[in-house]
């Protein structure tokens, strides 16, 4: 007898299931193992392959001889709580008390998935964009709730502000903003941001934040900086709004899983209790080392962004010579390139072509959208340039080849 409990039903909402039922490999898994059995360099998987600041990481290191390898409290460690505080009210002027409104997770992703556990309910409908990041539709779902999507479309990839209205109802409990945005780069403007304050306002839905690219902006050579700007500096947004960041992205330290949200009190209470039947806690010497992460220099975030910010320049130049079109990011790991000029309609085909044709690995932008909805998107791949910068001057190389084909 096939099982159909929640966890089995989201995994099928999320595309994760066989016709048969047995779990299928995602489109990241599919293009690393065809990158490790072609020996192609791997651009598809967003973590970059070389470590962040050297005070974070002796941080972890001291924490670690010091005895800080127990549970820490449910909430986080004082420390990082009062961190995460300070981080919020220096760089956009947020007042956040670290006893009340403040809770550390295992990553952003369990902060999202706590989050709409505790809030959503069966028959709640979620707003996001499209593209998402894959996880969304997967934990709505497990929610039990209806998963409502406005799209995002090239080039400049901002939504139509008459179908961004036209998603939300009655029954929409909560719209999930992630800006910057994966896969696209973009930065949502603060326009875009009020009508969403305005929606959530009126339909009296929450706003959950998704900033885990918050301090990773720069300026390209075709585009100025966009700032970013948290939705809960908004009139009328904070006492509405959760929201999540992590230090994974910023520290280049995807794999210590250190994630936090923000808000009133009253909505933390609330995502604690699912999240104490998550992971419970999580990371313990690491909350230490991302607490000395945050209060680092204004200087050292620049320098983040700007390595960045010259990484991708790398990459963008690369594809641009091979012949894709290259959208701009406004910051992020990824860059989205069109495959259309290259006479390929189908960027999922291509992406399981190139590792063969350039040896180089991407993942194709229809990945990140609903299958009704993938034509929009289907000639788009997304490449990951958080990597190191001989990594990309090879692959640029690489890429090279295809102009000449």
């Amino acid at each position: 007898m096939r099982h159909t409990g929640p966890w089995l039903r989201a995994a099928e909402g999320a595309m994760l299931l066989g016709p048969d039922g047995v779990p299928a490999p995602t489109v990241f898994a599919e293009m690393s193992a065809l990158a490790a059995s072609t020996g192609a360099v791997n651009l598809g998987q967003g973590f970059p392959d070389e470590d962040g600041p050297v005070e974070v990481l002796d941080a972890a290191v001291r924490a670690i001889r010091d005895g800080v390898n127990q549970y820490p409290p449910g909430r986080g460690t004082p420390d990082l709580r009062l961190a995460i505080a300070e981080h919020q009210r220096h760089w956009y002027g947020l007042e956040v008390d670290p006893d009340q409104e403040v809770l550390v997770t295992a990553g952003a992703t369990e902060a999202l998935a706590a989050t709409l556990l505790a809030l959503v309910e069966p028959g709640d409908e979620v707003v996001t964009f499209e593209p998402f990041y894959d996880a969304y539709g997967a934990l709505i779902r497990l929610a039990g709730a209806t998963h409502v999507t406005v799209p995002l479309t090239a080039p400049d990839f901002l939504p139509d502000e008459s179908t961004l209205r036209a998603a939300f109802s009655d029954r929409t409990r909560a719209v999930l903003v992630n800006t910057p945005h994966n896969p696209t780069g973009r930065v949502l403007p603060t326009e875009v941001l009020r009508v969403v304050v305005e929606l959530a306002e009126r339909h009296d839905a929450v706003i959950i934040t998704d900033e885990v690219y918050e301090h990773l902006t720069f300026e390209t050579e075709h585009a100025p900086h966009v700032p970013h700007v948290p939705i809960a500096t908004l009139p009328g947004a904070r006492e509405r709004t959760v929201t999540v960041s992590s230090a994974g992205k910023t520290f280049s330290t995807t794999g210590w899983k250190i994630g936090w949200l923000t808000a009133p009190p009253a909505l933390v209470t609330a995502i604690t209790t699912v999240k104490q039947y998550l992971t419970f806690v999580n990371g313990a010497p690491f909350q230490p080392a991302v607490a000395a992460g945050l209060r680092l220099p204004d200087t050292v975030f620049a320098g983040i962004a700007a390595d960045l910010a010259a990484k991708h320049a790398v990459l963008a130049a690369g594809l641009t010579a091979a012949g894709f079109g290259v959208h701009r990011p406004d910051g992020g790991y990824f860059v989205i390139a069109d495959t259309a000029p290259l006479g390929y309609e189908d960027a999922r085909a291509f992406c399981l072509e190139l590792p063969h044709l350039a040896g180089v690995v991407g993942v194709p932008v229809s990945a990140f959208v609903r299958p009704d909805h993938a034509a929009g998107y289907r000639s788009l791949v997304r490449f990951a340039f958080c990597k190191k910068r001989s990594v990309l001057e090879d692959a640029a190389s690489r890429l090279a080849t295809l102009s000449r084909a």
